[in-house]
């Protein structure tokens, strides 16, 4: 299949955030917040003043939305760099094991060797995700075990 891979801009909002229910369900959420309040928070998010995030799309030849690579530049990382944080890489199952997250994760790292002064791609993926686990390690990451993680859900702060 021939995809073609972009940074998302303001005609997607809506199809990505028909994506972002998809990627819930994914994860097993039942409780999905209406269409507009998804789309209100993509445009807030990636096109706001200043934006959040930035995304790459993945589209087929029908010009559908089949994946996208969602990421945020942070800082500080290595000295004074910073590093492309990737938070979220999804592709629609009926697409998997296709070689279309594999060039997401190289279009990800050249955007990151383009911007002067990001020192390094991070990710994190659930321990109990082995197929996310698998996925890496057959790009050749290794896992790193230097971090623990901590949440905190707004609403209780």
């Amino acid at each position: 299949m021939s995809v073609t891979i972009r940074p998302a801009d303001k005609r997607d909002v809506l199809a990505v955030a028909e994506l972002i229910e998809e990627i819930e369900r994914f994860y097993g959420s039942t409780e999905i917040q209406p269409l507009g309040e998804r789309q209100a928070q993509v445009e807030e998010a990636l096109f706001g003043a200043p934006p959040m995030a930035s995304a790459l799309l993945v589209e087929d030849e029908t010009d559908g939305l089949v994946g996208l690579a969602a990421y945020s530049f942070l800082w500080p990382a290595a000295g004074s760099s910073h590093s492309l944080f990737l938070k979220e890489l999804y592709v629609r199952d009926t697409l998997r094991r296709q070689g279309i997250g594999a060039q997401l994760m190289n279009e990800l790292r050249a955007v990151a060797a383009a911007r002067p002064g990001c020192s390094r791609v991070e990710w994190m993926t659930d321990r109990d995700n082995p197929g996310a686990r698998a996925f890496y390690k057959s790009l050749g990451f290794a896992e790193f075990d230097g971090k623990i993680v901590y949440r905190v859900d707004t609403s209780t702060v």
